[in-house]
């Protein structure tokens, strides 16, 4: 493979890293949550642990470190909504749901990024926009209205809800971000959120985390730890961030597509939940929602699981 060759093909690699990494997420929550560690304490380690490794990237290429005194409160709100309630909601309704649910939900993210949008900066919205989210809504209510016993689900119902409101919130930020990527470089903007967001997940999340018993953690649960909070927060964000300056968001949030896939594989293996019909119902009309809301503009947003 030659030097040019090699280069093009990094940022592809890097943005499907970034989803598989997505995807072992949807797997690796419920078993750290199925009494080794709250969802608060993992909100927490994720934030915490990605403020220190943001900041520490100025180590290696110094750069302007401040935000404007006028963008504060459009930082905190994007802190809010793109961190605090977006996390808070997702881990702890991964925690109750089953995988395949979780991640076919997540990707409904696009669906109501356009209509945020429409709302909040006054997008036009098409026929087949609107058709695009009736089918996605009904993709999501079949999830959500279902009661399948296959794998292993605390409280199906409403992990689906929590991960819907998740996802909702999540596309709020999506809008309420857009001036700051463009005043400011990615990378900056990632680091204020996520250290906004921060004293909020220790107020919701130090308690669990000073209960949790190490000692009881093995090699499985360590390595759930690292991929949930490094791989899955950290490098994901960094990746996409790569991928969407190689190759531009069209292309690098098309990735979102094989987060269900490989979620779903690794959910059959080694979860031992079913394909059902009922999930593959769901599934063709979540994507087929997603298609038609990006159909003229296809445009979506690679979001952190």
């Amino acid at each position: 493979m030659t030097a040019s060759a090699s280069r093009s093909i990094q940022p592809h690699l890097a943005v499907l890293a970034a989803n598989i990494f997505f995807a072992i997420n949807f797997i690796a929550v419920p078993h750290l949550t199925n009494g080794f560690i709250a969802p608060a304490a993992i909100n927490l380690l994720r934030v915490g642990i990605s403020v220190l490794l943001f900041w520490s990237l100025l180590l290696f290429k110094p750069s302007y470190a401040g935000i404007k005194r006028k963008d504060l409160p459009r930082f905190l709100l994007c802190a809010l909504t793109g961190v605090v309630i977006n996390q808070i909601l997702f881990i702890k309704g991964l925690s109750l749901t089953l995988p395949i649910h979780a991640a076919l939900l997540a990707l409904g993210t696009p669906i109501f990024i356009t209509f945020v949008a429409a709302w909040l900066d006054k997008e036009s919205l098409s026929f087949l926009k609107i058709i695009g989210l009736a089918l996605g809504v009904g993709g999501a209510l079949i999830l959500v209205t279902g009661r399948e016993g296959s794998g292993e689900a605390k409280d199906i119902v409403l992990g689906n809800i929590l991960v819907i409101i998740n996802a909702i919130s999540y596309a709020f930020y999506f809008s309420l971000v857009k001036p700051l990527m463009k005043e400011y470089k990615p990378l900056h903007v990632l680091r204020w959120i996520f250290t906004l967001g921060l004293p909020f997940m220790i107020a919701f999340g130090w308690s669990s985390l000073t209960e949790v018993d190490w000692k009881q953690f093995g090699e499985l649960e360590w390595a759930s730890i690292i991929m949930v909070v490094v791989a899955a927060t950290f490098l994901a964000y960094l990746f996409n961030l790569y991928g969407i300056n190689q190759l531009g968001a069209g292309v690098t949030g098309a990735y979102i597509y094989t987060q269900p896939v490989f979620a779903t594989i690794l959910s059959v293996w080694l979860m031992g939940e079913q394909l059902t019909a009922t999930k593959i119902a769901a599934a063709i009309l979540i994507f087929a929602g997603v298609w038609l809301v990006g159909k003229k503009r296809p445009v979506l947003n690679p979001r952190p699981a």
